[in-house]
């Protein structure tokens, strides 16, 4: 039977100590506001005012109107007009430019003959995900310039204007402005609780072991279990205070909507920092030294939670391998966790499965370190 007074005891312990290390105490605070600032502001996925080149040999009405389909858009911003090929390398290989635009003598001659126009545009393959966008960007563009151009020779031929059998009537859901922002935000919650939960706890034991407290901790009557959740409620609290500070930082600082439960957010967070805390606590009992102990809990923590979580990069797109990989991470579902509740604005109904799972791993891993624990203490 877990004894309530002795768990206080050892809760009122550690909050002590968290209290009497102010440095330690700081940069558990500092942490999630230096990574929303940076991820925030700093990581952004969209891929938008690409920088443009244009060599325009033809300098006809037709061509000046495929170059403002290019600069008209958010997509692509003109930088110059060059003359010649020359200029075009130098500007790929400087990183002037990432795109050049070239039109050649007869471009608008062989438009007003109803023939086809050919286009030049060079790319730089360096940055391949961001050249594939851009090339999608410039098709796009061209295809609807060639759209108008069709149908105004239709109509000078005497055919008349003739309408495409469909169109397309777009809507983007849950993040309608397509703002990368509003993806990673909700995921860096998510590798924040983590970190900061496997780094609190990853030096509690070994602290003890290497200070000689473990000693005296034998000679009480403190169970193991009441000695894990002694540790873990001090941890929880600043763990609270994170997980509160990265949501109203989200929300106020960088907009990112919360259509969801409040609670279930709320819920959700303290299941998944117990288990994150659990994880790090089981690392302090298995290495009984603090340096160790803190690399394996940012091996284990940071490196998931950043890679493969679906933070940033897809789940989807991954080889078989490391998808596989991302199942046995609990960051994987508190990200779909987060990203249902802020973005989507789901509950239980298409949640429960992920926050079960969760519930899963915070129990397993506090049975763990638990059961570690009393191997040490015996």
């Amino acid at each position: 039977m877990i004894s309530f007074r002795r768990t206080r005891a050892m809760a009122r312990k550690e909050l002590l100590h968290i209290v009497r290390d102010p440095r330690s105490l700081y940069m558990a605070l500092a942490i999630p506001m230096l990574m929303l600032i940076l991820f925030g502001y700093a990581l952004s996925l969209d891929v938008d005012r690409i920088p443009l080149l244009v060599f325009d040999q033809d300098s006809t009405p037709q061509s000046r109107a495929l170059i403002a389909r290019f600069t008209g858009s958010r997509y692509f911003e003109l930088r110059s007009f060059i003359d010649g090929y020359g200029p075009i390398e130098s500007g790929l290989a400087r990183g002037a430019a990432l795109a050049a635009l070239v039109i050649p003598h007869d471009f608008s001659k062989r438009l007003l003959a109803g023939q086809q126009g050919r286009v030049q545009l060079l790319l730089d393959g360096s940055d391949s995900n961001t050249a594939a966008i851009a090339l999608g960007y410039a098709r796009a563009l061209v295809a609807g310039y060639s759209n108008v151009v069709r149908t105004e020779w239709q109509i000078r031929s005497g055919a008349g204007e003739i309408k495409p059998p469909l169109e397309p009537q777009l809507r983007v859901m849950f993040n309608s402005e397509l703002k990368s922002r509003n993806y990673i935000v909700p995921g860096l919650i998510a590798v924040i609780l983590m970190i900061v939960g496997a780094m609190l706890t990853s030096l509690a034991i070994a602290r003890e072991w290497e200070n000689g407290s473990m000693e005296e901790l034998l000679s009480t009557p403190v169970r193991p279990a009441e000695l894990v959740l002694g540790k873990l409620s001090a941890y929880f609290l600043l763990g609270l205070v994170d997980m509160l500070t990265a949501v109203i930082a989200g929300v106020g600082i960088f907009g990112v909507p919360l259509r969801g439960s409040g609670l279930l957010l709320f819920l959700s967070g303290c299941v998944f920092l117990f288990g994150a805390l659990c994880w790090g606590l089981f690392l302090s009992a298995v290495a009984r030294n603090q340096l160790l102990a803190f690399q394996m809990s940012m091996l284990s923590s940071f490196l998931p939670a950043f890679l493969l979580s679906g933070f940033v990069y897809a789940i989807d797109s991954m080889p078989l391998i490391p998808r596989l990989l991302t199942y046995v991470f609990p960051s994987r579902y508190f990200v779909s966790l987060m990203k249902g509740i802020f973005l989507m604005g789901v509950g239980l109904e298409a949640l429960w499965l992920e926050l079960l799972l969760l519930c899963l791993y915070a129990l397993i891993l506090f049975a763990l370190v638990t059961r570690k624990l009393r191997e040490k203490l015996a």
